[in-house]
């Protein structure tokens, strides 16, 4: 283990200003903490977890019940 280049590195984090440490810490630990939406989106597509619905009749259309109002 390179023990000499961690201490280096907490040392250039250490001399990082406040916002600078926040947007280090948001690069780090929150850019990729969860998947993005088209990963999620191919994900089901390719895993077929969805394909039930293939089967379902259609229940609803358009013309049921009653339109909501747009704001």
């Amino acid at each position: 283990m390179n023990t000499q280049l961690i201490d280096s590195i907490i040392q250039v984090i250490r001399s990082l200003s406040p916002e600078e440490q926040a947007i280090l810490e948001e690069k780090l630990f929150f850019d990729f903490a969860y998947p993005s939406t088209p990963d999620i989106i191919t994900l089901a597509l390719q895993c077929g977890s969805f394909d039930f619905l293939n089967d379902e009749p259609d229940l609803y259309s358009l013309d049921d019940g009653e339109p909501i109002p747009c704001l």
